[in-house]
């Protein structure tokens, strides 16, 4: 058939027009964690909205999960929804967490794939067109990077970096460094993580879990313009142990080692002692060098009796199976 026989031309455009309707009928959902964020949730809506509306072959709907603020987040958001129905609503029964606000995110999301993204506009919606180019290209998981992390203070930069270097050293599955939950995942992806049952949930190790064809983009966070962020150094401290916790057993195995190196140099300078009787006939001496012997030792099983504690700890929530949360109303 030659190129300009007017079927094929006729065949081409019907793929080009099924091709666009394809494009077109794609959804991505975005998935907004909240709590206490009322003075950043109009400011935050409206900037998506720039964003998404001029994103092309694409239609979007916004999910904002109310992780049982105190403040008016949901007033205010309900008022929104009145001026778009594209916004729906996940108010909590209380304060579950943001890994819980995700995963109730992620199990409400009904479109092609999801954004998820903070209400504090610290991450930079801009990236969002080219998070989905990386997408319609073929891209899986796109992931947010931040080029540097200036907006946090000198502690907060070196307890995140000894964070990520111990994870990684620790645990077979390496977490990307410097990327937080600001991600495009598909469909296929979502589906994967719903398969997941645990309920003690950390999303960044479950994001890295699944696996997935993953691409990085790289931005420059921004500071944060007003509120407070709301992870105390209590809860990141906490959030690291889960982290440390569910994706591996070798601090179990650390002690195991420690252990076994602490008997066998015991039995040696037992042996030491022994021949240093026979030889010399000096009893042993210094009362200090028990105490401290004795002091040590017993600090190391307090602190291996600890590690079983978390870990154990773990397995006694996960077996009581209690929802991950509990949905209060859908607005």
């Amino acid at each position: 058939m030659k190129k300009d026989d007017p079927l094929s031309k006729s065949n081409q455009e019907r793929s080009s027009l099924e091709y666009d309707t394809q494009m077109i009928s794609r959804v991505i959902s975005v998935i907004i964690p909240c709590h206490n964020e009322e003075k950043n949730i109009i400011k935050s809506l409206h900037a998506l909205n720039n964003i998404l509306d001029n994103i092309p072959h694409i239609t979007w709907k916004v999910l904002l999960i109310d992780d049982g603020s105190s403040d008016k987040t949901v007033e205010i958001a309900t008022s929104l929804q009145e001026q778009d129905n594209r916004l729906k609503i996940i108010e909590f029964s209380r304060n579950f967490g943001k890994e819980a606000a995700m995963t109730a995110g992620l199990d409400e999301a009904t479109g092609d794939a999801a954004i998820i993204i903070d209400a504090d506009l610290q991450d930079d919606p801009s990236l969002i067109p080219q998070m989905v180019k990386k997408w319609e290209e073929g891209t899986e998981v796109v992931l947010a990077k931040r080029s540097d992390r200036t907006t946090d203070h000198v502690l907060k930069r070196f307890t995140a970096s000894l964070f990520y270097r111990t994870h990684n050293a620790l645990s077979p599955l390496k977490i990307p460094e410097n990327v937080g939950d600001f991600r495009l995942i598909d469909r296929c992806v979502i589906d994967a993580l719903k398969l997941l049952p645990e309920r003690q949930r950390f999303m960044k190790g479950l994001f890295a879990y699944v696996g997935f064809k993953t691409e990085t983009l790289t931005y420059k966070r921004q500071a944060r313009e007003t509120g407070e962020s709301k992870f105390t150094p209590l809860s990141l401290w906490n959030l690291a142990l889960e982290g440390f916790t569910s994706f591996s057993t070798i601090p179990l195995r650390i002690w195991t080692y420690l252990g076994t190196i602490g008997a066998i140099l015991s039995i040696i300078y037992g042996f030491f002692v022994v021949f240093h009787k026979l030889l010399y006939g000096n009893g042993t001496q210094g009362y200090t060098s028990i105490f401290f012997a004795i002091l040590f030792f017993g600090s190391i099983q307090m602190i291996t009796v600890g590690i079983l504690g978390e870990y154990i700890g773990r397995i006694y929530m996960e077996t009581k199976q209690r929802p991950v949360y509990i949905i209060r109303k859908r607005h």
